[in-house]
């Protein structure tokens, strides 16, 4: 009884903060956003080889990024799902997923609009284009496996276990460029970034903007979802 009660105090603490993390959180996501926008397209220089066609790693590697970091929080969730049979856990990973699916198709479809004139082609079966694309499956899997179960719980748990075992393919979209011969080129950001100076400051805001977002929406989901359960419960 006590730990019920801990839990619902959890929550409580949550409905409580939630909006006021959302106004927080906003005007930082959207000056990020901005920074990054109008940086990338009116201040950063064109580049020597790509010309402007480079302008769109500010939305594909953000967006790349982002598509593995939330199938990893996904992960983590899940692992504390299962452990823990705490709900707050399974309703985070659940909010995230669609928003996940976004960002791997963005990443997707701009990879291949700057595909086109770097390689003369929109798709190759590329390692690291590849496993990417599985990551998109995964998180359509996710959602269908979670929309085809009626029990709540029984599909609770299959999609926590499902994300589990996608959690294979993440290190080997990391480390496809370096695994395999491959035409997508290393990390842009590393220990050491490859690009100026003034092109990496406004692509480090659009990540900070990505992932700002992110925590928006999940915030925002994640305060619906308590309030659709604990309406039902009250009913």
């Amino acid at each position: 009884m006590l730990f019920i009660k801990k839990k619902k105090k959890i929550l409580n603490y949550f409905l409580k903060y939630a909006d006021v993390l959302v106004k927080i959180l906003s005007l930082p996501c959207m000056i990020f956003i901005i920074y990054g926008v109008i940086s990338s397209l009116f201040f950063v220089k064109m580049d020597i080889q790509q010309k402007d066609a480079f302008r769109i790693i500010y939305v594909h590697v953000p967006s790349a990024y982002m598509s593995i970091f939330i199938y990893v929080i996904m992960g983590v969730m899940s692992i504390l799902y299962l452990t823990f049979k705490d709900e707050i856990f399974n309703i985070i990973a659940y909010s995230s997923v669609e928003i996940g699916a976004v960002f791997t198709f963005i990443a997707l479809c701009t990879g291949s609009i700057w595909g086109k004139p770097m390689w003369g082609t929109w798709w190759i079966w590329d390692a690291r284009l590849t496993s990417e694309l599985i990551l998109l499956f995964l998180y359509l899997g996710y959602l269908g496996l979670r929309k085809a179960i009626m029990n709540d719980f029984i599909a609770s748990k299959s999609c926590a276990i499902l994300n589990l075992l996608g959690l294979i393919n993440i290190p080997i979209i990391h480390y496809s460029v370096e695994w395999w011969y491959t035409l997508h080129q290393k990390a842009t950001l590393s220990s050491r970034p490859t690009i100026e100076i003034e092109m990496l400051y406004p692509l480090l805001a659009m990540i900070l903007g990505f992932f700002l977002f992110y925590v928006l929406i999940v915030i925002i989901s994640v305060k619906n979802e308590i309030l659709i359960k604990k309406n039902i419960i009250d009913c």
